[in-house]
């Protein structure tokens, strides 16, 4: 069972997320946000009372988390789950940049 609530504040979509980010409720989830991102709205995704987390629940926050949407979460676990996956996907990110390197021309 999942329960994903819409509100819009201030040009932003929040989405509340409560119950289970896992098999079939992915696809309710992934569904909502691409409609708000190609609307071009910054999207929070709350995760307020998630029981649970599959790896397809996971997949989503990082495809999530890639194109921009903000995460947060209540719980201590939830909360460490996004914060992790939120530093995971910045290190990948940076890893993808190219490097630039300055050269000194000395004459």
């Amino acid at each position: 069972m999942i329960r994903v609530t819409q509100s819009r504040e201030r040009g932003r979509t929040t989405f509340i997320i409560d119950g289970q980010l896992s098999g079939d409720y992915i696809q309710v989830v992934e569904l909502s946000c691409n409609q708000a991102l190609s609307q071009r709205r910054p999207i929070t995704v709350f995760l307020h009372d998630v029981l649970t987390i599959d790896e397809s629940g996971r997949a989503l926050l990082t495809r999530l988390a890639s194109r921009g949407v903000r995460l947060l979460a209540a719980g201590v676990y939830t909360s460490y789950f996004v914060q992790d996956l939120v530093a995971e996907c910045r290190r990948a990110r940076h890893a993808r940049q190219p490097e630039v390197r300055l050269h000194a021309n000395n004459k």
